[in-house]
């Protein structure tokens, strides 16, 4: 039987939550003498490879010591997005006016109501992870924590090892927390307790400003937290674009957000009810008193507990498993997808190298991960998405770019929107109309970016998007004026002159 598992609160949604990624009534099923593929760890990647492969045939097994569904479902894009997306119905209330509504006086945000309503769709979501559904899709499904025994066996709770020709890890992350003095004792949340909330912060302390910090210190200050979002570097969001990360900040100043950027915390107190953060800045020190305190610095790997070393699997306990290009580890039979060996920590990244290690687990593929283009999106309002290189990057790889900006301000669907603090940014090769990269700032920055996606996979140049019919009116009308602006680069004083007498003698 399965451990007993209980996710805070212990509602109805909760309760259905567990009864489909970690059922209190599971058997874990008679292994087989031997299987294609074992897959540790039931997060995104992990499901994709099992699920991928039992649909191609083989005998899969899939290992799992807490909830199916991993971060994405249970503590990250599910939650997070559901309370972002309540987030901006505040906001726009909030913003009625602007648009000639008139909101009565005491308009609130309900949090319990808010809280209630993700856990209530995550219950929802969390069918398509069920141990259920993957048992019905041919998978043997083993509930509880697995490790290697040798270079092709696995043991799951004690159980008889299971013996494979192939494996794959894909065991995640779970959050870094900063080694800043006082703060275990004062307590904090992560990404993975925030979810758990049932009452409203009122004065929250953001550490780090990432995308998890950015995403969840805007959402609460829309809420109706005083929210502190506190960085160690000069911008938010250091990875991204400068230029986006300042409109993104400027879009948290309006919303009230406290923002203390290039500091340090010292250190953590507790006082009567106040947790008492002591930040240094610009050799200066100052105290901030809150009730709840976010940790979003980063990730740690999960490689603690599998005993890589009877496998024969390299690791590192920063970078994660080591692997190749192909995702194969220092054991031929041993793979890896995901968080845990990837520098790329999203949902779809995890989706697609996990279908790299089905083709060449169990075909002999040779797909590489360095030819995957993979797009992001950080889901702030705006939006912030980007593929490609950025113009820093190109900088550092010597290659002469030529950058192309759109600002939404000049976008008539985004003035009639109301959502003119964005721009399209497309960088292309110096000469031609290749794209190398792109940053798209807006509202939907993260549904837009797909269609620059598909013309850097496809090969497609900047051009193509000036031939390409967009509907009127509509943002993403901005990718085709991108176009425009690439061709009239081409018209230089010759080809005008020379078209300007060709039209005066065709008159």
């Amino acid at each position: 039987m399965a451990e007993t598992l209980t996710i805070l609160p212990d509602d109805l949604h909760n309760q259905t939550l567990v009864a489909n990624v970690h059922p209190r009534n599971w058997v874990n099923p008679q292994p087989a003498p031997r299987y294609n593929l074992v897959v540790l760890g039931a997060g995104t990647a992990g499901l994709v490879a099992a699920a991928g492969a039992a649909g191609l045939g083989a005998r899969v097994a899939l290992v799992e010591k807490h909830l199916l569904g991993g971060d994405c479902l249970n503590v990250g894009c599910v939650p997070s997005k559901g309370l972002i997306r309540a987030s901006r119905a505040a906001a726009d209330v909030r913003d009625a006016g602007d648009f000639g509504i008139n909101v009565p006086a005491g308009v609130r945000v309900d949090f319990p109501a808010v809280m209630d309503r993700m856990r209530r769709l995550r219950a929802q979501i969390s069918v398509n992870d069920s141990a259920w559904r993957f048992r019905d899709l041919g998978v043997d499904v083993f509930l509880g924590e697995g490790h290697f025994t040798g270079r092709d066996t696995v043991e799951v709770a004690g159980t008889t090892p299971l013996r494979f020709k192939k494996a794959a890890i894909a065991t995640g992350t779970r959050p870094a927390v900063p080694p800043i003095p006082g703060l275990m004792e004062a307590g904090y949340l992560t990404n993975e307790t925030i979810f758990t909330l049932t009452t409203l912060p009122n004065r929250l302390a953001v550490i780090g400003a990432g995308p998890i910090g950015c995403e969840l210190a805007q959402a609460f200050a829309r809420f109706g937290s005083r929210v502190a979002l506190l960085a160690n570097q000069p911008q938010i969001l250091v990875k991204e674009d400068r230029e986006a990360a300042r409109r993104i900040e400027k879009e948290f100043v309006r919303d009230g957000l406290n923002l203390i950027l290039d500091c340090k915390v010292v250190k953590v107190e507790v006082q009567g009810a106040d947790k008492v953060l002591t930040i240094e800045r610009a050799g200066t020190r100052e105290e901030l008193r809150v009730d709840q305190i976010l940790a979003a610095t980063g990730r740690t790997v999960n490689v603690e507990g599998l005993n890589l070393e009877a496998a024969g699997v390299a690791y590192d306990k920063r970078a994660g498993v080591l692997v190749d290009d192909r995702l194969q580890t220092s054991n031929k039979r041993i793979f890896a997808a995901g968080d845990i060996c990837s520098r790329y920590k999203f949902t779809h990244a995890a989706d697609a190298l996990a279908r790299i290690v089905i083709r060449n687990s169990l075909f002999l593929g040779r797909a590489r991960a360095s030819a995957l283009t993979i797009p992001w999106c950080t889901y702030t309002d705006p939006e912030i998405a980007h593929v490609g290189v950025s113009e820093k990057e190109a900088q550092k790889l010597g290659i002469e770019i030529q950058t192309f900006v759109q600002e939404f301000h000049e976008v008539d669907r985004a003035i009639l929107d109301g959502e003119t603090n964005g721009f399209a940014k497309v960088h292309v090769r110096k000469g031609t109309d290749k794209i190398l990269g792109a940053t798209i700032v807006g509202r939907h920055a993260g549904d837009m970016i797909s269609e620059l996606t598909l013309a850097v996979v496809g090969r497609l140049g900047l051009g193509t998007f000036s031939r390409t019919i967009h509907p009127y009116p509509t943002q993403a009308e901005s990718i085709k004026k991108l176009g425009d602006a690439y061709y009239r680069t081409r018209l230089t004083g010759f080809v005008k002159a020379a078209f300007k007498k060709w039209l005066a003698w065709t008159r």
